[in-house]
């Protein structure tokens, strides 16, 4: 990689740091989301001849984490994750930490499917139709899943979530 006459390190340097949030809202663990985007990044590494011809390289490289992350949960379904417990309370910042802790809580609660339609539609702010050619499912797919998770996510959230948005 010494030589980069095709712009990949370019690519990775700008692409990296949206890549890697993505990563750690679908699963909610900074290693992990380390570990899917280096996967992602040698992926695109492995094809960037045909990576770089394609319309949009970062919604390419965007899918190929999409399908890293549904991958890896796939095979990793049936173990066991450790998890840190939250502090009881919000360290200094008020509500609206307390509130992205709740966010990402409940996200985190989410089936991988569910979270990956919902970090895509709502948080990269994608369409309807980007998020379904990102994770090949239809349009009306989207919708509904998206309707679906949602209610889920408001079910996970409770009436905690209630109390932080008033």
């Amino acid at each position: 990689m010494a030589n980069d006459p095709h712009g990949f390190q370019e690519f990775a340097a700008a692409r990296g740091a949206s890549l890697f949030r993505t990563a750690c809202l679908l699963c909610g663990d900074r290693h992990l989301a380390e570990d899917l985007v280096q996967t992602t990044l040698g992926k695109l590494y492995v094809s960037w001849r045909r990576v770089q011809r394609a319309d949009n390289p970062g919604a390419y490289a965007r899918a190929v984490l999409m399908r890293t992350y549904l991958s890896h949960m796939r095979k990793h379904s049936s173990k066991e994750t450790p998890w840190q417990r939250l502090p009881d309370r919000a360290a200094a910042g008020g509500a609206d930490q307390a509130l992205r802790v709740t966010l990402l809580d409940g996200l985190a609660r989410l089936p991988p499917q569910d979270r990956a339609v919902l970090v895509l539609r709502y948080w990269e702010d994608l369409s309807v139709e980007d998020v379904a050619s990102t994770l090949r499912l239809s349009n009306g797919a989207v919708r509904n899943r998206s309707m679906r998770a949602l209610g889920r996510l408001r079910e996970a959230l409770g009436e905690e979530f209630e109390e932080l948005i008033r």
